[in-house]
């Protein structure tokens, strides 16, 4: 138990928003700082936050416990690149304690990778059994130029670390019509031959980045299509708490995810906030909604106040989000993704 555990104890009325919706999935943004420079994700030369503007570890493990104590059942720390933030294996190890108590099904986190090889073994040691890593090629030179700059190799042998430490891991590939369309298959073909699962992700129109993305925009509906003249997919009624929707390649033997926050949205059944590094909530990724959390808790407020803080902003949180892609139109969200928390 820590300070933070309190509202743990209590059993309080789980968060429900205004539409009927019931949260049970934070997902934590640790920084905005990142390794790579994904085209998609990033601008080139991104300027990163002050360190007094992002929340301390302790801040962090304080508003993960309230909404733990609130129902959450998931949490999923990301970034940025969440392994970049010096400490937070500490943070990993301290949130621990809500699987061992019971109250939380699930502590996860989405990562490029490129860091893997260092902390799989401890975060198989802090309860973490299941992560998502992003990977959208297996071309060395086109991950290069995707991410200006990264390499593959260190994000193949993180695989593998994570694998031999017992994690169960996910593929995330952003489809993009230009670069990495016409390799999907073989990659979900390499994915399945490792056991590893695998979601396919439209792009997402959030931040100003230099491209135009209606240029690399691919509609997974079609790619479903495409993907279905050579192969049997088999649509299958299982959930991760995230917004795919999976279905079996019956020649490989594999899961794929499609997230289709465009073709198809997924607001209906969102049970799903984000806190950026900065302790804002966004109940919404795709609108402009935001909470301030920080302010609440550098205010001095007791727990039941920072509880209330959170209601209040679920309560809320919108029916749907704005997205939508069209040439020469703005980003629906000004906030990058790497800024908002994967």
């Amino acid at each position: 138990m820590t300070p933070y555990d309190a509202t743990s104890a209590q059993g309080p009325r789980p968060l429900i928003d205004s539409f009927g919706r019931t949260v049970t999935y934070l997902r934590l943004s640790v920084t905005d700082r990142c390794d790579l420079r994904c085209v998609y994700c990033m601008a080139e030369h991104m300027v990163f936050l002050p360190k007094a503007e992002v929340l301390t570890l302790e801040e962090l493990d304080r508003i993960a416990s309230a909404f733990v104590g609130l129902g959450t059942r998931k949490l999923r720390i990301t970034g940025g690149e969440p392994l970049v933030r010096k400490g937070v294996m500490g943070l990993f190890q301290n949130l621990s304690r809500h699987l061992h108590s019971g109250a939380l099904d699930e502590l996860t986190l989405t990562t490029n990778g490129t860091r893997l090889a260092e902390f799989a073994g401890q975060l198989a040691d802090a309860g973490v059994r299941r992560i998502n890593v992003s990977l959208d090629t297996l071309k060395p030179d086109l991950f290069r130029a995707l991410t200006r700059g990264g390499d593959l190799a260190k994000v193949l042998a993180g695989i593998e670390a994570a694998q031999a430490a017992g994690l169960r891991v996910k593929v995330n590939a952003v489809a993009l019509k230009d670069d990495n369309a016409a390799e999907l298959p073989e990659l979900i073909r390499w994915a399945h031959g490792r056991g590893l699962d695998v979601t396919l992700i439209e792009t997402m129109p959030m931040g100003e980045i230099e491209a135009d993305r209606t240029d690399q925009y691919l509609s997974l509906t079609a790619l479903r299509a495409d993907l279905e003249s050579f192969w049997t997919l088999r649509d299958l009624p299982v959930s991760t708490g995230g917004p795919a929707r999976y279905v079996e390649v019956a020649e490989t033997g594999g899961r794929l995810g499609f997230i289709t926050p465009l073709s198809h949205n997924f607001c209906e059944a969102c049970n799903r906030v984000r806190l950026t590094c900065t302790g804002t909530l966004h109940t919404c990724l795709g609108q402009e909604d935001a909470a301030d959390l920080r302010a609440v808790m550098r205010a001095g407020a007791s727990d039941a106040e920072l509880v209330g803080a959170i209601r209040l902003a679920v309560d809320a949180k919108p029916k749907g989000h704005d997205f939508h892609i069209a040439r020469a139109a703005p980003p629906a969200v000004a906030r990058h993704m790497s800024t908002t928390g994967g």
